[in-house]
């Protein structure tokens, strides 16, 4: 894959996944309690033995730059690496606007991968939760001679109307795409026959619509020119349409697990999916491990608490009579006793806090970072580094379905979420 390079679509404001994208974008947002979503693309394309890769975003990037400087170094003989290209003012054309779409933040940083020894570029989202070997994909793409590859996924027609779905003829080229199809007549244009889906390898179980992944392969050339001679800014709505007609779309069939985690319901199902006892993905895989930054943190300490199906991190402290079920408990997260959490996402802190930090809270009458003693915590999201005080509640027990953020607490979805570095006093209840 020496001839390949790989971008990574940071995406933008992240509004549907905020609070979470406060103060960080959308790769940076926690996973699994101990990786990032960025995470995600990158071991991909690690195991796909594709070491050349850029990621793009403009908003709140600097966890994100940190987090990618500290886990991503590659020996200097293998010549990889991972860069984060943040929007930039440049001498080019257009080169003063924020990215306008995923098209316009490729077209924007062109130079990068308009290079002599660049055959093939592929181009990811930030914001999935998947295992692929991209080498299949790319397999596909050379072998049917493709101007550009889009990876699909079978999914039922009410499941189409939130994606790209396309029609393909039997060998699998793309005649034609409708991004994100509400009405009966614009599904039946797209879909396609459940045997033929079956005949290439995949289970339809009934499904007859094939979705855009948002995972796509170009020939650097016909990338290049799409992008010098329109001023498309979006790839699923604009380019992939264009291109259908004058050049050669293949699709690669995908049939995992594959999770768009865009919204606070998706990114609270699908981690608390993956403490399940029969988790739809795996975490662990000899073959594709996940990989993150190495923190070197000490084990998890439990004393007395009662967990089941449940992550927990490293780094933690739990203490006598804690409950915690059905839930994901971040990196050094401090649990005091009798605190009951279920079907909760903790995301713990990002550093423990020294002995005069700890002898400041008591001064001031200040929680520490962490849960404190019988506290009681259902079907929320609590954020890095907040500071939950002892007897506090967070019950979304009436059912709201949304509340406006007030002092770093909010509901999205019907999930009380606290935001990061919010303080929570004693006694207090949602």
């Amino acid at each position: 894959m020496r001839d390949a390079i790989t971008i990574v679509m940071g995406g933008g404001r992240g509004t549907r996944l905020y609070p979470l994208t406060k103060y960080r974008s959308k790769p940076a947002v926690p996973l699994a309690g101990k990786y990032r979503l960025i995470d995600i693309p990158i071991s991909n394309c690690i195991n796909s033995g594709l070491n050349r890769v850029y990621v793009l975003t403009q908003f709140m990037s600097v966890s994100l730059h940190r987090h990618i400087r500290q886990t991503y170094r590659f020996d200097a003989f293998s010549e990889g690496f991972v860069e984060i290209l943040a929007a930039q003012q440049t001498m080019e054309e257009g080169g003063t606007d924020w990215y306008q779409g995923t098209a316009d933040a490729v077209r924007k940083n062109r130079r990068y991968f308009d290079q002599p020894d660049v055959n093939h570029v592929v181009i990811l989202s930030g914001d999935q939760l998947y295992r692929m070997d991209y080498r299949k994909l790319i397999k596909t793409h050379i072998e049917s001679n493709a101007d550009a590859t889009i990876a699909a996924i079978p999914v039922t027609r009410e499941q189409a109307r939130g994606f790209g779905v396309m029609r393909l003829t039997e060998q699998g080229r793309v005649t034609g795409f409708v991004e994100k199809p509400k009405t009966q007549e614009l599904l039946d244009s797209v879909a396609m026959a459940p045997s033929w889906i079956d005949q290439h390898g995949i289970d339809s179980k009934g499904r007859d619509c094939l979705a855009s992944m948002g995972i796509y392969v170009f020939k650097k050339e016909v990338l290049v020119d799409v992008l010098q001679s329109t001023s498309f800014e979006d790839f699923g709505k604009e380019v992939f349409p264009s291109l259908i007609e004058p050049k050669h779309i293949q699709v690669h069939l995908f049939d995992g697990y594959w999770e768009d985690i865009g919204t606070i319901r998706a990114f609270y199902n699908a981690n608390l999916a993956l403490a399940s006892r029969t988790p739809p993905f795996h975490l662990s895989s000899p073959e594709a491990p996940i990989y993150s930054r190495s923190r070197f943190l000490p084990p998890s300490q439990f004393d007395g608490a009662t967990i089941t199906n449940s992550i927990i991190a490293d780094g933690c402290s739990i203490r006598p009579g804690a409950v915690i079920e059905n839930s994901v408990i971040g990196l050094r997260c401090m649990i005091g006793d009798n605190v009951t959490i279920k079907d909760s996402i903790i995301m713990g802190s990002d550093e423990y806090e020294t002995y005069a930090e700890l002898a400041a809270n008591e001064q001031l009458r200040r929680p520490v970072i962490g849960i404190g003693s019988g506290s009681h915590i259902v079907g929320a999201i609590v954020d890095k580094n907040c500071r939950i005080g002892r007897n506090v509640r967070i019950v979304n027990s009436n059912g709201v379905g949304h509340m406006e953020e007030q002092d770093g607490k909010s509901i999205q979805d019907g999930i009380p979420i606290i935001g990061k570095d919010v303080v929570v006093p004693d006694g207090w209840h949602f």
